[in-house]
């Protein structure tokens, strides 16, 4: 089945315009998710709309409602909700834009794979792209879609752009708010050194494709097992428990760096994966 375009429009660059489709980058389908079933009947349990000390209601008594404090809210009707939504726009207009760095990975949402619409649009797409990249600059703009107001990020990515919705300013919290209570001392020196040779150690390109749901995995082999089974409820897997900690409760620093650092000079190569890694460890072990 082909994939379905998110959005259909044109980028603005000054006065060039170019069709262009989005494409969600992303795929909720690896993710695992269940329903709730009553046991006895094996069927879907399904929620009723009731009011405390009222019941049950009807649908068409239920309006939105904002809450301004604890039981307090503000009324508003679909009508109402509906005028106020922006009207969709087929343009996106590049109105700045900033070095890479610039925008801390807190704001990034959504990505969005960006893809000229035909062949005559091909040509100006192109010329964005590349520009982009050799400035090493992404574009800003705003994004109208199904009533509300998206900033995103245009970038460039492989043969085509990355389009990422980010999050507005105050949708963000700030940092110092939870760090506030961090002591400022300074680090030992030797533990620094130690722990920044056990991160060179460990720096390798990055490749997604090293580690693996180990979570969805078990899942899904699960659902299968039951799935395959006559009655389909009772079968447990085996689990490993994972080992005690050797050597006490309480761990030096100083000792589990350097034993740590000495593991891995042991690999000769940096780990490539949190899970390859540690099926390599067991196996040696």
């Amino acid at each position: 089945m082909a994939a379905r375009a998110y959005w259909q429009g044109q980028i603005r660059l000054a006065l060039v315009s170019i069709p262009v489709e989005l494409y969600s980058a992303t795929q909720s389908g690896a993710k695992i998710s269940f329903r709730q079933i009553h046991e006895p009947s094996g069927k879907r349990i399904a929620y009723d709309k009731v009011v405390a000390g009222v019941g049950p209601v009807d649908r068409d008594e239920i309006v939105k409602g904002y809450e301004l404090s604890k039981g307090n809210y503000v009324l508003l009707e679909d009508e109402e909700i509906e005028a106020v939504k922006v009207e969709s726009k087929r343009t996106l207009e590049l109105v700045q834009f900033v070095e890479a760095h610039e925008i801390d990975a807190l704001y990034y949402e959504k990505p969005y794979y960006v893809v000229p619409k035909d062949e005559l649009a091909e040509e100006a797409f192109i010329v964005l792209r590349d520009a982009l990249r050799a400035a090493g600059k992404v574009g800003l703009g705003q994004l109208s879609v199904r009533g509300a107001e998206k900033l995103v990020a245009v970038k460039p990515c492989g043969k085509g752009l990355l389009l990422e919705t980010l999050r507005y300013a105050d949708e963000v919290r700030k940092g110092q708010s939870f760090f506030g209570e961090i002591g400022d001392d300074k680090p030992d020196e030797d533990l620094l050194e130690l722990a920044t040779s056990l991160i060179d150690k460990k720096t390798a390109p990055f490749d997604a494709g090293e580690f693996e749901d180990r979570y969805a995995q078990a899942l899904r082999k699960l659902i299968d097992k039951k799935a395959k089974a006559k009655d389909g409820k009772r079968i447990l897997e085996e689990v490993d428990e994972p080992g005690g900690a050797a050597g006490g409760n309480v761990i030096d620093l100083m000792a589990a760096l350097k034993k740590s650092v000495a593991a891995e000079k042991g690999t000769g190569k940096p780990a490539k994966g949190a899970a390859k890694s540690t099926a390599r460890k067991k196996k040696s072990a």
